[in-house]
């Protein structure tokens, strides 16, 4: 597993991004859920009690900034672990003429754009881990978050440890743009 250190601050790092984002125009958007709205079953893990498809949303971002090159797109549990934090799922290089990723593409069999790579989540899983948040817990806050970067391709380093790619991410992210999804297993 990859050391995480200082998630809350990335969580408030990624929170300015977006806001900056907005601004900007630079949208993303779900047909799988609505920004502040629940995650759908298609999207949960199905594995460790969790009984969803497991299945990464469908995506689609537009109004990029002048200069993009590639874009890179994370999904982040900012709830999880004691507010540590959890990757569920992460993807680089994904070429500028790009603009949207089907349902599946993340997931296991799914096809990435040529020249995209996946890196390795929290759970040590390799491509898209939907949300499976510990039984009892208040709904998790999921962020999805597209960036717009200036260069082609980040380092490979980038994706050796989570503090590698928020350093490639916040030095090279022209603009960000995040929705937030919620999902919660109550207590039986």
């Amino acid at each position: 597993m990859m050391p995480m250190k200082r998630p809350v601050s990335f969580a408030l790092a990624l929170m300015a991004l977006a806001g900056t984002a907005r601004a900007s125009g630079f949208s993303l958007r779900s047909g799988a859920f609505r920004d502040g709205g629940t995650i759908a079953a298609a999207q949960v893990f199905n594995r460790f009690g969790c009984t969803g498809d497991d299945v990464s949303p469908a995506l689609a971002w537009s109004g990029a900034p002048a200069g993009t090159r590639s874009y890179a797109v994370t999904l982040f549990d900012s709830d999880a672990r004691q507010g540590k934090g959890y990757w569920h799922w992460i993807v680089a290089d994904i070429p500028a003429r790009v603009t949207s990723l089907p349902a599946g593409s993340g997931s296991r069999g799914g096809a990435l754009p040529r020249g995209a790579v996946q890196g390795i989540g929290s759970g040590n899983i390799h491509g898209y881990q939907g949300p499976c948040p510990p039984v009892g817990d208040p709904p998790h806050h999921y962020h999805l978050t597209v960036y717009a970067l200036r260069v082609n391709r980040l380092p490979a380093a980038a994706l050796a440890s989570y503090g590698a790619l928020r350093r490639a991410l916040a030095r090279d992210a022209l603009a960000s743009a995040t929705i937030t999804g919620l999902y919660g297993r109550p207590a039986r």
